[in-house]
């Protein structure tokens, strides 16, 4: 049993749904740190006099973090309270934001970024913990839907609140304006949030947090040289060996761990036995691919063919906002009546449906249509990954539902990572291998070459407008090829949700051994079923 300190009755049904708003505003402030500081790169290397190498670490700091840090602070939570973690990353998110705006250079920048990632995986993680101890498993689907509203609205809202607040304020104001959302959630919580923690509490696998943290550490950089240097670089590959070595002993280890009497694993690999669960965080990380087809490719298009600046093409991102929340804010209501299985299948069938919309796309596209087919993205994505989430956490057991989160939050987390590498390896493939270069002197030929942007000022250079028709025409074919690749990869996710996915999910279980027996048909007196 979860020991709770005031309990889940503390909070009347509206303080619990207030604590949840605040939440989610603070998980909307953790996307945007992850998508804005691309915006704000120019800006820095002039401000705080960074290298090539320093600004990839400005973004590199954080994912790393981000990504290493998931599973201790799921343990954290479950062992110290989750309440008390989740205070802590609020107040440790607020204070970085404040050193990255205030850093006088870029080694104090990226130190900086690195706390603030700690600090955002914990928050990533406890917010979602939080939803298994804050409402029952019937208000469960509904609390994912928003939850999944904040975390993933803040990917497209990047661009357009980093465009506006680049273009007339100063640079530190992308990381000043999270102190007043941490100070409202700091408010929210220390209110509205019960105390939770696992009854007894789970020991420290210190080994297992070693391997987990530098194995997940080793692939996520091995994926971001592969994006800048390409899959067959020794930057790329050897990180990733070792990383993926790593994560493959630290599976042995966590299985030895399970299977031992008095064993205490950082994650009790039994979980993996429920479909809801395993299926459930596979699907949200395919759906999360699917979806970064628009947030890597559009950005580029809308700026190097149609000519926008960042502010302008932050707003086009406004139709893929409100698809998102008409997905995935009615998400529960539309498992219920058709059953999780149905309503993820759909959902990724509507997201591969607004990918292969995008593909159609040619460099005299126009606002119209970019509106529409991005709105059909956001909608499938909202109900895919909403249902998909709640499927999986709606079986997590109060009692390790700090670990579970982390899980389910770390995988998501390589959804974006894999598709800028592999989407941009497409993107990158088609249009080098289209762009006209013949005749050009080697060095125009390699600034050509390496990006769509180089090759326009190439093209303006030489005041050639069959080289700058060359490059935009290779450029849309190359975006082309990648969303047809995002909408492969939602198809396939929709047909195994499918082939795989339950039709029923049973309610949560207080242990492990219980989780195994989710599915199996029980009596009317049995567990709560959510989604018909």
């Amino acid at each position: 049993m979860t020991k709770f300190e005031g309990g889940r009755s503390s909070a009347g049904i509206s303080h619990r749904w207030l604590a949840m708003g605040a939440i989610t505003l603070a998980l909307v402030c953790i996307g945007l740190d992850q998508t804005v500081l691309n915006l704000a790169l120019p800006t820095l290397s002039t401000s705080l006099h960074a290298s090539e190498s320093e600004l990839q670490w400005f973004v590199t700091s954080y994912t790393l973090a981000l990504a290493a840090a998931m599973l201790p602070a799921g343990l954290l939570g479950d062992r110290y309270g989750r309440k008390t973690v989740l205070l802590g990353a609020l107040a440790v998110f607020g204070i970085m934001s404040v050193a990255c705006a205030c850093s006088p250079s870029s080694t104090a920048f990226i130190a900086a970024r690195t706390v603030l990632g700690v600090a955002g995986a914990a928050l990533i993680v406890m917010s979602l913990s939080v939803v298994t101890v804050l409402f029952s498993e019937t208000e469960r689907p509904r609390a994912m839907g928003i939850w999944a509203a904040g975390n993933f609205l803040a990917l497209p809202l990047g661009p357009i609140v980093g465009g506006y607040v680049l273009a007339h304020f100063w640079w530190g104001w992308v990381f000043l304006m999270n102190v007043p959302v941490i100070l409202i959630g700091l408010g929210a919580v220390i209110l509205f949030v019960p105390q939770s923690r696992s009854e007894r509490r789970p020991g420290i696998d210190i080994l297992g947090v070693l391997l987990s943290s530098s194995g997940l550490a080793m692939v996520m950089y091995g994926l971001v040289q592969a994006g800048d240097n390409g899959w067959s670089s020794s930057s790329a590959v050897l990180p990733s060996l070792v990383g993926a070595g790593t994560l493959a002993v630290f599976v042995l280890w966590e299985a030895w761990l399970t299977a031992r009497p008095g064993g205490e694993p950082l994650i009790d690999l039994r979980l993996f036995r429920s479909r809801s669960f395993s299926w459930g965080i596979i699907l949200a990380a395919a759906g999360v691919f699917g979806m970064f087809g628009v947030l890597f490719t559009l950005p580029q298009y809308l700026q190097a063919i149609m000519g926008l600046d960042a502010q302008g093409a932050g707003l086009r991102f406004l139709p893929a906002i409100a698809g998102m929340v008409v997905g995935a804010v009615p998400a529960d209501r539309v498992a219920a009546r058709l059953g999780p299985k149905i309503a993820v299948a759909l959902g990724f069938g509507v997201l591969a449906t607004g990918m292969l919309l995008g593909s159609a796309m040619s460099a005299s596209t126009g606002d119209g249509y970019i509106a529409a087919w991005t709105f059909v993205v956001g909608a499938g994505a909202g109900l895919g990954l909403a249902t998909a989430a709640s499927t999986a956490v709606v079986e997590l057991s109060a009692e390790r539902s700090g670990v579970g989160a982390a899980l389910l939050q770390t995988i998501i987390k390589l959804g974006p990572a894999f598709g800028a590498t592999i989407l941009g390896s497409v993107l990158n493939s088609t249009y080098q291998g289209q762009v006209a270069v013949a005749g050009l002197p080697a060095e125009a030929a390699a600034a050509v070459q390496q990006s769509v942007f180089g090759g326009i000022a190439v093209a303006r250079q030489l005041g050639s407008p069959a080289l700058l028709g060359s490059v935009q025409t290779a450029f849309v074919a190359g975006t082309d090829d990648a969303a047809r690749v995002a909408a492969l990869v939602a198809a396939a996710a929709a047909v195994v949700a499918l082939l795989v996915m339950p039709r029923r999910v049973a309610a949560p279980t207080e242990t492990p051994d219980q989780v195994d027996q989710a599915e199996a048909p029980g009596p009317s007196s049995g567990p709560v079923v959510v989604g018909g």
